[in-house]
């Protein structure tokens, strides 16, 4: 039984990019490996949620990258406590066996106040003004200062949008590493978000992509190294995709396909911009990625139906979900909405609304993941003529978008892996993600 476990989390990760990543390679090659897929929605905090549960998220609740309260009309976006997530996760099962395991969670975006007994993950100060200052929760609360006095602030603005970069996988390595020397914890989870720009932004087989490989693979050499010395042994390394970014061609619009229906309503900014009315309009959808959220007010039945009419059969929706419907995928949860989208594999779901791009709100423009209601990974791109004319640096063309994920696994190309570093330690057949949290805990006799 090892004393030390690293669950390695690669969003992106394809057994075929394992030729550009000799690091990788090397730390796997005499270990297990298998086919791993994400369960339905495949993005990353159900992903994550299922990895450390081991449950679906019909039990532990995260159902997207982000939730609609219905009991306040309020949407939220991205958010990082762990109260959110209703079942106990790996690092809570570890010191119900045995209080003595020490637990480290890094960059998990679901990581605030969970259980674990060090935690790092962002967390910028919103100045009155407007501004964000550059910091990050962690656990023990004085942890980020030390932190930062050994390596600078995390760089926030290469974690996400046009600027991202493997800066931020590299303050994540070099964090890691000093508090694996300092503190040892038993069980390590990291999360390294680096694949997951270039594929969506230029396609998984782009040139930037296979480069991207490359980036990332210098920083696991790094990790390893780093780690090997902090523990004086090698530790059991477990490395799984999150979910494969598969190409896109095509862009749906719920929104405004309901909106086209006379089914979702807008109010309108004090500068006259149209903002979705929560409270009032009878529908509108959380879209994330490949799937897509129908919330409908009151659940009224004959609203549902109209809704599902106006989705169902549009070129790109694959599958128009309602009620037991939804278990197909373990989705039936209070916080679903009352219809699911399934995006085709070469689709994806953009969450505008408007039909006039003069009447964008101005949240549309800029890289503001907790405002806008539903992902948008065109966060990525850079608009030179919109910034010169003043209107913010985000385009407002979602056709830019060339990788995506989430869609169902039904094909080889939606199957990411899982590795180990020691031979034994999984049986090689196709998995799910949420046979992984199994695999760490029977490494410490749970």
């Amino acid at each position: 039984m090892p004393d030390n476990v690293v669950l390695l989390s690669i969003p992106g990760l394809r057994g075929q990019d394992l030729q550009h990543m000799p690091s990788l390679r090397k730390l796997t090659d005499g270990g297990d490996r298998a086919a791993l897929a994400g369960s339905f929605p495949a993005v990353t905090l159900p992903v994550q949620a299922n990895m450390t549960t081991g449950l679906p998220p019909s039990e532990h609740g995260v159902v997207a990258n982000g939730y609609f309260w219905r009991d306040s009309s309020e949407v939220e976006m991205w958010t990082a406590w762990n109260d959110k997530i209703q079942r106990p996760q790996l690092w809570d099962l570890l010191h119900q066996h045995d209080p003595a395991i020490t637990s480290a969670v890094w960059f998990p975006m679901f990581a605030k106040g969970c259980g674990a007994d060090y935690v790092c993950l962002p967390a910028p100060i919103h100045n009155p003004d407007g501004s964000e200052s550059l910091w990050c929760y962690t656990k023990p609360q004085m942890l980020y200062g030390d932190l930062r006095d050994a390596h600078g602030h995390f760089p926030l603005q290469n974690f996400w949008g046009p600027l991202a970069s493997v800066a931020s996988s590299r303050w994540i390595v070099d964090s890691a590493v000093w508090t694996a020397a300092n503190h040892q914890p038993n069980f390590f989870y990291l999360y390294l978000p680096h694949l997951d720009y270039a594929a969506q932004k230029h396609g998984p087989d782009s040139p930037e992509a296979i480069a991207a490989c490359t980036e990332l693979d210098a920083q696991i050499a790094r990790l390893v190294a780093g780690f090997n010395a902090a523990y004086q042994a090698d530790p059991l390394w477990l490395v799984a995709s999150e979910y494969v970014i598969t190409p896109v061609e095509r862009v749906v619009y719920p929104n405004r396909l309901l909106r086209e229906a006379g089914l979702l309503d807008v109010a309108n900014d004090s500068d006259g911009r149209e903002l979705i009315d929560f409270a009032g309009t009878p529908t509108w959808a959380l879209v994330d990625h490949q799937i897509a959220h129908v919330f409908i007010k009151d659940r009224n039945a004959d609203t549902i139906a109209q809704a599902a009419a106006a989705l169902r059969d549009t070129p790109g929706i694959a599958e128009t979900l309602i009620g037991d419907q939804r278990g197909k995928y373990d989705l039936i949860h209070e916080r679903s909405g009352d219809i699911v989208l399934v995006a085709d594999p070469d689709a994806w779901f953009a969450y505008y609304y408007w039909q006039d791009d003069a009447l964008a709100p101005a949240f549309a423009r800029t890289v503001d993941i907790h405002r806008k209601p539903g992902y948008d990974p065109v966060e990525m791109y850079l608009d030179p003529a919109a910034m010169q004319a003043g209107l913010g640096p985000t385009p407002l063309d979602a056709t830019l978008v060339k990788g995506s994920h989430g869609a169902p696994t039904v094909t080889d190309a939606q199957r990411g892996v899982i590795l180990s570093s020691q031979r034994g330690v999984f049986v090689e057949r196709a998995m799910a993600d949420t046979d992984v949290a199994d695999l760490v805990l029977r490494q410490f006799g749970v």
